[in-house]
């Protein structure tokens, strides 16, 4: 019977958990019905605008990954489409960005079997991520991503620039064809691969580069409201793919992008049932695991960036379900992994958009000109294949540019040791290990050092003066020797601090003058089985020495714990109940000074004294507060 009430409060707990914050399948039903004419207007134009963004950032970021850029485009505008209806924030624009499409790219650099299998591979990926990112929602996982630091990200994202810098001048220089897959598959190697191709720099591509960088950067400087990325990709693309695409003897060779037509935009259902489809997922596990983290993180920063301009409320699990359900409707439609862009939803803002729409909009606007692409190849002059690399490449390194945030990066480096060696360690871990397993030892690096932090207690020595106040023991008197000793539990005693506290008691308790510990847990908090086992060795320990132990101060979270666990009993043993005799004394909020009497009356009970000294331990990292 005992054990059908317990698994009653367990599925009770759960119930609670899912029915507080939940996710809302329908958000967008509440926009819909205040949605007018004027802001019809203000998303159409927003949406424009991203969409001449949107559209050249797909195709830049799919060559990023190594993909043909159709799975950008198509990334682009079904994830716009589709995360609108999930999401929790208005302006948020989903799709292909920089350091999602250099994981991508890091993973099957390092995996060059798997190169060959991107029609089976991707789609099943893009549905990894999305299941993952989807019932992380449903979990409320992203609650958790707050306790990412900022240091990390920081230091991932400066470390895939350097990566995508590296990476993309093998076309800005003209070397593709001399520098390999499996050189460029890590950065020693890369850096290596163009350093021994340097001799081979095509001038006609480097022409190409820098005179798309001069009108990328006359824009940014004189028109710095027009989309400068987008502008100039177009003028490249039609003066200098006009001219390759002509034939002219100088332009003739650099290498272009490959078109694609209608049949690559149909819908397409993964092969889920093939026989070594469980090989595959072992295989993309863990990619999928760290685009999912990535994305979800890059939106929820996105999100809360907005929200400070807008006064909107971030919701971070709501928003995680949206990276979930668009990137499960871009694996059927044949895209990439799909994230939240920064510059995209900036551009989305700053142009007026008033609901989630605009979003909606922009896709729509995306798989339009989609359509128009593939349809200009019927037409004998495929629009893509005007799109010179060396150009493209270049925007993509003033882009990557854009992500070495100085400030934050100052601000890292300068505030902690701790942040300092988070950053510096995720950022080196960028350039030598592959940017899925780069981004983990970040995080792990920054619960490391923060654990080591939070779980490291420091006692000082307190005693009573002759006026009977409370003082720091000072080196120079002469120290008494105590029966009874206090020691003041602050903060949290959660597993990372139950073994250095249970090692502070035990150094206490070796002083052959105590035979009375009271421990104080009145502002102890967040107990746990690991902190709990820690105390019941630390009663059995002292029980063994002929030593007592007593808890004064508890609090009703800290008693209902103790008695979960079964601890109490073994606190509570020897005492005589019926006597009112007790081990533990519950804080009294109105007068906190009674639980330290009632526990220093027990300890005299106990020594068979009405007198004793008594030692004070106190956390230095807690300001002043009474030993009641």
């Amino acid at each position: 019977m005992k054990m059908v009430r317990e698994l009653v409060k367990v599925f009770r707990s759960v119930r609670d958990f899912f029915a507080a914050e939940r996710v809302v399948l329908t958000p967008f039903v509440r926009d819909l019905k205040r949605y007018d004419s004027g802001k019809l207007r203000a998303d159409l134009w927003a949406a424009g605008n991203v969409t001449v963004l949107a559209l050249a950032q797909g195709i830049a970021f799919a060559a990023i990954a190594g993909l043909p850029v159709v799975y950008g485009i198509i990334s682009t505008a079904v994830a716009a489409m589709v995360a609108p209806f999930f999401a929790g924030s208005r302006h948020t624009i989903l799709g292909p960005t920089n350091a999602t499409a250099f994981m991508l790219f890091s993973f099957f650099s390092v995996n060059p079997a798997l190169v060959g299998r991107w029609g089976e591979l991707i789609p099943l990926l893009v549905v990894m991520v999305g299941l993952v990112a989807t019932v992380g929602a449903l979990l409320r996982v992203a609650d958790l991503l707050q306790y990412v630091s900022r240091s990390v990200l920081v230091g991932y994202i400066s470390g895939a620039a350097v990566l995508i810098v590296a990476n993309q001048l093998t076309p800005f220089l003209g070397l593709s064809a001399y520098v390999s897959d499996e050189t460029s598959s890590t950065f020693a190697g890369l850096l290596v691969g163009l350093a021994r191709s340097i001799h081979h720099t095509q001038w006609v591509s480097v022409l190409i580069g820098a005179a798309t960088l001069l009108v990328f950067w006359a824009i940014r400087r004189w028109r710095p409201k027009w989309p400068a990325f987008a502008l100039a990709l177009l003028v490249s693309s039609g003066v200098f793919g006009t001219l390759i695409h002509s034939g002219v003897a100088p332009f003739k060779g650099v290498k272009m992008f490959e078109t694609f037509g209608f049949e690559d935009l149909m819908f397409k259902m993964p092969h889920l049932l093939r026989a070594d489809i469980f090989a595959d997922i072992s295989a993309l596990l863990s990619i999928a695991f760290a685009i999912a983290f990535l994305a979800s993180l890059e939106n929820t920063l996105m999100a809360k960036t907005l929200a400070s301009k807008t006064g909107d409320r971030s919701d971070a699990n709501q928003d995680m379900l949206a990276v979930g359900m668009a990137n499960l409707a871009t694996a059927f439609a044949g895209g990439m992994p799909a994230s939240g862009s920064l510059t995209r939803s900036m551009l989305n803002q700053e142009s007026g958009a008033r609901t989630r729409f605009a979003s909606l909009f922009s896709g729509i606007y995306t798989m339009g000109f989609a359509l128009l692409i593939a349809a200009s190849v019927g037409w004998g002059v495929p629009l893509i294949d005007f799109v010179p690399k060396p150009g493209l490449a270049t925007l993509v390194i003033a882009l990557s540019f854009s992500l070495f945030n100085l400030r934050h990066i100052r601000i890292c480096l300068r505030s902690t040791r701790d942040d300092a060696t988070v950053l510096i360690i995720t950022f080196i871990a960028t350039l030598l290990a592959p940017l899925h397993v780069a981004i983990f030892i970040g995080v792990a690096i920054s619960i490391t050092l923060f654990l080591r932090k939070a779980s490291h207690p420091h006692l000082i020595e307190y005693e009573f003066s002759e006026a009977g106040e409370l003082r720091e023991m000072g080196e120079k008197r002469q120290r008494p020797i105590p029966a009874i000793s206090i020691v003041h539990v602050e903060g949290d005693l959660f597993f990372g601090a139950a073994e250095l506290f249970r090692t502070q008691i035990h150094r206490t308790a070796s002083d052959p003058a105590i035979k009375v510990i009271i421990l104080r847990l009145k502002n102890a908090r967040h107990l746990d089985a690991t902190s709990v086992m820690a105390l019941e060795d630390l009663i059995l320990f002292m029980r063994k020495k002929g030593l007592h132990l007593i808890v004064s101060g508890a609090t009703r979270e800290v008693y209902r714990v103790l008695k979960k666990s079964g601890i109490l009993l073994t606190l509570q043993d020897g005492c005589d109940r019926r006597n009112g005799e007790s081990n533990i004394f519950l804080t009294n909020p109105r007068n906190p000074n009674l639980s330290t009497r009632a526990a220093l009356k027990r300890a005299q009970q106990l020594l068979g004294t009405d007198k004793a000294d008594i030692r004070i331990f106190y956390d230095p990292n807690k300001q002043a507060a009474s030993p009641s």
